[in-house]
């Protein structure tokens, strides 16, 4: 039993002293990224937290843009591996091995809170429109469905005055492939889960540089509306449209969507869009082509061709 108890306290004390090395280090890379960010933001956080289950995470970050008066808030950001020993071996890049990176890595965000009425929101809304070539509209259908992203005004109307957002996304190396899966949500608005593979061993092939072409094998995204749907759809009424009106822009934007994206989508991915719009919750979307696909030439073929090219499908839950 004494044996016991000596290994105990040793243990308690080996771990103590690595969760303080970890702690130090990462304190001192923030409080260098501070210093770095200096002319671009000031940011300040409330410190450093590890778990035995792997997670390391820097809380409570505030980060004010500089020429901007508002604040962006998050509860906390980091990262995830299989166990505190991973983050141990990660956190000595200086000797970090190939033996050495975990059997999986993930990144957390957990409660990225932007009001909508901030001053850096207006701006972001703004470069989002010049990024895809549009201006603002006074268009009714464009403005009560974020045809082009919803403006802070719309969210406002919509009854948001802030976006929470989190997101949380795991990259997996199995043999023969590499795997994403991600968790991204805004609070009362929509969750959305992911799974990205990818044909072949991804940290092998980087070594190839620009040459690396990424080989799509499978993607899967289940969407689920979290009242954004019944949202839309009054404010739609309140700004004039009536029902068949509110549902023909939905599916307008829908397509434009599709487009923007390179693609033009065949009745398997608007029929059970249109059960979504009318009822169901969530709407999954699955792509299986039936070889890995080079994702960077899938914009060489016909837009009206990619749904047939990825074997497209979707359905409404």
């Amino acid at each position: 039993m004494k044996l016991f108890a000596w290994l105990l306290i040793l243990a308690g004390i080996a771990y103590g002293g690595a969760k303080w090395y970890l702690h130090n280090e990462v304190a001192e890379a923030m409080d260098m990224a501070v210093v770095m960010a200096g002319p671009f933001a000031t940011i300040e956080y409330d410190g450093v937290a590890s778990t035995m289950t792997g997670e390391l995470t820097i809380e409570g970050v505030r980060i004010k843009p500089a020429n901007f008066n508002d604040s962006v808030y998050i509860d906390r950001i980091g990262i995830d591996t299989p166990s505190f020993l991973s983050l141990v071996d990660i956190s000595n890049f200086a000797n970090l091995r190939s033996n050495s990176i975990p059997e999986y890595f993930g990144f957390i965000v957990e409660g990225l809170t932007l009001p909508v009425n901030a001053d850096y929101y207006r701006e972001l809304y703004k470069f989002s429109l010049e990024a895809q070539g549009h201006e603002i509209s006074g268009d009714p259908a464009a403005l009560c469905t974020g045809r082009y992203g919803f403006s802070p005004d719309v969210l406002a109307d919509l009854g948001y005055h802030e976006q929470v957002f989190s997101m949380s996304m795991t990259a997996r190396n199995d043999e023969g492939q590499y795997s994403f899966e991600i968790n991204s949500s805004i609070e009362d608005m929509w969750e959305a889960d992911a799974t990205i593979v990818l044909a072949g061993n991804m940290m092998s092939e980087l070594s190839l540089g620009s040459a690396y072409r990424p080989k799509l094998r499978e993607l899967e995204i289940e969407y689920t509306d979290r009242s954004l749907k019944s949202r839309v759809e009054k404010q739609c009424g309140r700004m004039g449209l009536s029902g068949e009106e509110t549902y023909r822009a939905q599916m307008e934007s829908f397509r434009l969507f599709g487009e923007s994206n390179g693609v033009v989508f065949d009745e398997y991915m608007l029929e059970p869009y249109q059960e979504f719009l009318n009822g169901k919750s969530t709407f999954l979307i699955t792509a299986r082509p039936n070889e890995p696909i080079a994702m960077s030439q899938i914009d060489l073929y016909n837009p009206v061709d990619v749904p047939a090219l990825l074997n497209l499908e979707a359905q409404a839950l």
